[in-house]
């Protein structure tokens, strides 16, 4: 099903760049969440295998190489090079099915084990409508559909990309969303999170860092430093590009109080990705506002949950206050007349150079949407004085 190492996401990448340089010796283990409690057919877990080993044999081919040259120049050509040789060990991913249940587990060294989790979440979403039957909407209608929205984003005047890799129908749906938002969307389409449906179809890789940078630092550095240090070391490794900075690995509240105005100013922007939209936008407003940055020269990246709706109405507040771009998923690649997956594959321990295996935790905006290790959730709380009331 899969037929190249960057049918990925572009934040995969510019994180193992960046772990490869700051943390090669780390290690990380993984697992799967079934947050939609889906039950799995029979065979599903045998299915999944089969593809997880067929990954041992994707490479890296001269003009993916070539093409991340050209777009990428803060790539450098060691980290280049590295990727050219690398293979995926399908030894690092644990696979069981009982009855119904499935539990998907990876662990190695972090800078290899980094790549496994948006194609795998992308295989097991294939796979869970391939194995059932479920047929979807035909390529007409998704085109159509697609085409209505992101004309409709045109009308608006907005910048949307395309966020949807791991919870797509399949790949054949995204190939032909991608293809649809590039020929219909104009300027309003500023690119893929998927790094080989962005080459094939000519638009921009769009991606930094994901949550488990943030919880990484956690772990290593301990909760209060953990915002910081993980900011510091991006800065240090991408000099100034790649420049959104995403908020909710330990709730926004405590990522505002390390982004002071050293950081604010050196990155371009935020990413929501939980809570309300409006709320977030309002607080990053006057976060910046108050350390004397007008809020207009900095752009805050919306990806949490985006219908045509919602994105209507966070662009009637933001308009003309904050600059504002948008990032749509599931909305995109898996808007074909069935009910999307509801999971997610998070790192769950760490283990930094030198030190013992250690619990990570993600406290996000929705209290729901917490994950990790309970005692660790309720000292990240405490450590970070989460329980108090707003100043």
């Amino acid at each position: 099903m899969l037929t190249s190492l960057i049918d990925n996401d572009f934040y995969k990448i510019t994180m193992q760049n960046a772990v490869i340089k700051r943390f090669p010796y780390a290690q990380a283990r993984y697992a799967f969440i079934n947050r939609g409690e889906h039950a799995f057919p029979a065979g599903f877990g045998e299915a999944l295998r089969r593809e997880v080993d067929a990954m041992a044999s994707l490479v890296l081919s001269d003009a993916e190489k070539q093409y991340l040259e050209t777009t990428c120049p803060y790539l450098d050509p060691t980290y280049l090079d590295f990727l050219a040789g690398f293979r995926y060990n399908p030894a690092e991913v644990v696979i069981e099915q009982t009855g119904t249940e499935l539990s998907v587990t990876i662990e190695g060294l972090w800078y290899r084990t980094i790549l496994w989790e948006v194609p795998l979440m992308a295989l097991i979403s294939e796979l869970w409508y391939r194995l059932r039957g479920v047929e979807r909407d035909d390529d007409a209608t998704v085109e159509a559909r697609t085409r209505t929205k992101i004309e409709q984003y045109q009308r608006l005047g907005l910048k949307i990309a395309e966020f949807g890799t791991r919870r797509r129908f399949s790949f054949d749906v995204h190939d032909r969303v991608v293809g649809a938002l590039r020929h219909h969307g104009g300027e309003a389409f500023s690119g893929s999170s998927n790094v080989l449906l962005a080459m094939r179809h000519g638009v921009k890789p769009i991606g930094t860092h994901a949550h488990e940078w943030f919880m990484f630092h956690g772990a290593r550095f301990g909760f209060k430093m953990a915002n910081s240090l993980a900011l510091e070391h991006w800065v240090d490794v991408y000099r100034g590009d790649l420049g959104i900075a995403l908020t909710d690995t330990f709730t926004s509240r405590a990522f505002f109080e390390s982004f002071d105005k050293k950081f604010a100013k050196l990155f371009d922007g935020v990413r929501h990705d939980s809570a309300d939209p409006i709320d977030f936008a309002a607080s990053t407003i006057a976060h910046y506002e108050k350390l004397g940055i007008d809020p207009r020269s900095k752009t805050i990246i919306f990806s949490d949950a985006l219908t045509p709706e919602k994105v209507e109405r966070i662009q009637s507040f933001c308009q003309g206050r904050v600059g504002m771009a948008f990032g749509i998923g599931t909305n995109f690649t898996n808007d074909v007349g069935v009910e999307p997956m509801n999971m997610v594959i998070k790192m769950v321990e760490a283990r930094p150079e030198g030190q013992h295996w250690l619990p990570v935790v993600k406290l996000s905006d929705v209290p729901d949407k917490h994950t990790g290790d309970p005692e660790m959730i309720a000292l990240a709380k405490r450590v970070l004085a989460l329980s108090r009331p707003y100043d």
